[in-house]
């Protein structure tokens, strides 16, 4: 018959092991509590309330990528690729789930204006899209680095 200290030790143990969280270089995490922004985990080892806190969301302050394919209307179709980061994760964190439905949205609409586009002339409206998806993004926390777009 198992003693009452052969159950309450691995027991501790489990919950000793949930309340060290370590955060790699380069990432942030998103800590909540009963379904609320608690603090923003930046790199390190760090302890949290076991069954209490959890992480909802781990960024990556390096850079994300996101592939883009926006038809236009009259001018046939654009296809390309979106260079973005975080800047400001306590900002960030409440859109996160939906950036690339945003970064799409606002490529879209940016693109829609623009005229079809060769060589040269793409750079230049990578460059505007990319001005547009920064006045959206900014006030959020995060930043478009660069838009390369390809002809389709």
């Amino acid at each position: 018959m198992m003693t009452l200290s052969a159950l309450l030790f691995p027991l501790a143990a489990v919950l000793i092991a949930s309340a060290i969280r370590h955060v790699p270089a380069g990432h942030v995490y998103s800590l909540y509590r009963r379904g609320k922004l608690v603090r923003v985990l930046q790199q390190g080892t760090h302890l949290v309330l076991p069954l209490l806190d959890r992480v909802a969301h781990k960024i990556d302050l390096a850079g994300q990528t996101l592939r883009l394919d926006a038809r236009q209307d009259d001018a046939g179709d654009m296809r390309g690729t979106v260079y973005w980061q975080v800047l400001e994760p306590e900002r960030a964190d409440a859109v996160f789930e939906q950036v690339d439905q945003l970064i799409r949205r606002g490529a879209r609409e940016a693109l829609r204006n623009e005229p079809a586009a060769d060589g040269a002339d793409r750079r230049d409206v990578g460059a505007r899209v990319k001005h547009s998806l920064n006045s959206a993004l900014r006030e959020r926390g995060m930043m478009v680095t660069r838009v390369e777009l390809d002809a389709a």
